[in-house]
This record gives C-alpha cells, sequence and structure tokens, in this order.
C-alpha cells in the first residue's frame, strides 16, 4: 500500500472536489455515495488481492 503522497499538487484540488461532491447530502445520503465511489474504484482496481490487502490496510489503520 502506499502511504506516501502519490497524488502531488493535484491532492489537494482532488481532496476539495471530494468533499463538494458532498454538499448538500443528507448523512446517509453521503455514506451511500461513498459506498459507491469504492466500489467503483474496487472494479477500475480489478485485482481482488489488491483490494483485500486495501481495505485490511484500511481497518488496520482505523481507530475502533
Amino acid at each position: 500500500m502506499i502511504i506516501e503522497d502519490n497524488l502531488g499538487h493535484q491532492g489537494d484540488a482532488l481532496y476539495a472536489a471530494l468533499m463538494q461532491m458532498h454538499d448538500g447530502l443528507t448523512p446517509n445520503q453521503s455514506h451511500a455515495l461513498n459506498a459507491r465511489l469504492v466500489l467503483l474504484m474496487m472494479n477500475e482496481i480489478g485485482n481482488p488481492d489488491t483490494i483485500i490487502a486495501l481495505m485490511a490496510d484500511a481497518r488496520a489503520l482505523t481507530q475502533p
């Protein structure tokens, strides 16, 4: 998993676009949007082993 900045100067703009994508949504709509985005990204990656490893890494980085 790549933890270092891999987006360069585009990272801030992408983060802003991600936040703007949620403007005006209810919390439930926002959660559904995030789920759809994750599913689209998983499909784009297309490698189940990579996806499972990324899911495990994300969970390990998340405090319960």
